[in-house]
């Protein structure tokens, strides 16, 4: 089976904390990386070419929209 390699952008701690146990009920999801800056993120993507990533729409600085935005590769995006 493949693995969906995934990253979790969101700027709550708990918020990543809670999704991150969700998601390891399912063996096809990989979580690669998380972050909580929208800089970093953006630096995350484009290095690490994710399948997916979990992306908080309200974050300080900028809000998911406008990081999708920046992005020359943009994985599948699940709102969260």
């Amino acid at each position: 089976m493949n693995t969906i390699r995934t990253i979790i952008i969101d700027d709550e701690r708990l918020a990543r904390q809670e999704l991150r146990e969700s998601l390891s009920k399912y063996s096809e999801f990989d979580i690669i990386e998380e972050c909580s800056d929208p800089e970093d993120a953006i630096d995350k993507i484009e290095t690490l070419k994710p399948d997916l990533i979990f992306l908080d729409i309200q974050m300080p600085g900028k809000n998911g929209f406008q990081l999708l935005e920046e992005l020359t590769y943009v994985p599948d995006v699940i709102f969260v």
